[in-house]
């Protein structure tokens, strides 16, 4: 990535958040606005949640922008990562923080299920890279930063499309780290562990049950946040997978 002062008003550093309405999404949008970014804060469904991250911001016509896309639909996918460098201009780092999950049994679990989310979770991952790719190659430079799970390696009950999809991820991008290394592009994923959200619903782990813990305890969202930027923003580290939490894998 090029060396650019993330304070600087000539320049300044751009990320468009792929996921930015969520719980994860919407921290890692804050800590790159507390750094002078410029942020892009995509949504699909979630837009009460995309326009509350969205209002905690100050001067928001001048520093920050929504985004509405389907990840499903390249079109979409296009159109507002197209729409991010017609106001911006470029982009220094993509972060992607999308994600769906059904909690079923393998036998139990329909082809639509399935390709639902197949779709999102690792063929929006594509698209989103596909366009993004040629961007960073014309720039020079860039970063790509991925949400992913730590089952992706692990699996779980009732977890086999969501574990497959995570698992597809881990291929995906460090794939692309191979292609993108020589044009300066960096491609990582986190496991971010758990946190209370829609996505992890009711399958949020109690206390008791946080045995595979180390700390005996789940990481803090701000903490979680601060290894976002630093992994993104690093210029020296590309094809890796962080664990966040403190479980062994």
């Amino acid at each position: 990535m090029n060396a650019h002062n993330s304070n600087s008003t000539i320049d300044p550093k751009t990320v468009l958040v792929m996921g930015g309405s969520g719980v994860i999404g919407g921290a890692i949008c804050m800590r790159f606005a507390e750094m002078n970014w410029k942020v892009g804060i995509h949504y699909h469904q979630h837009d009460d949640s995309a326009k509350k991250i969205y209002a905690h911001f100050y001067d928001q016509e001048e520093t920050h922008s929504l985004y509405h896309a389907d990840v499903q639909d390249p079109q979409q996918v296009a159109n507002a990562i197209n729409r991010f460098m017609e106001h911006w201009g470029k982009i220094d780092v993509l972060i992607w923080s999308v994600g769906e999950t059904k909690n079923l049994a393998t036998i139990r679990t329909s082809p639509e299920q399935w390709n639902t989310l197949i779709q999102i979770n690792l063929t929006g991952l594509f698209f989103c890279l596909r366009q993004v790719g040629s961007i960073f190659h014309n720039q020079g430079y860039g970063s790509v930063l991925v949400v992913s799970s730590l089952a992706s390696t692990q699996g779980d009950i009732g977890q086999t499309a969501y574990a497959a999809t995570k698992a597809g991820i881990l291929g995906l991008i460090r794939s692309a780290a191979h292609e993108w290394g020589k044009s300066n592009i960096c491609v990582n994923a986190v496991f971010p562990g758990w946190h209370p959200s829609i996505l992890s619903g009711d399958a949020f782990p109690s206390p008791e049950t946080l045995n595979d813990h180390l700390l005996g305890r789940t990481p803090n969202l701000r903490e979680t946040a601060d290894h976002i930027f630093h992994l993104a923003t690093s210029k020296d580290i590309s094809g890796q997978c962080f664990n966040l939490d403190s479980r062994i894998w």
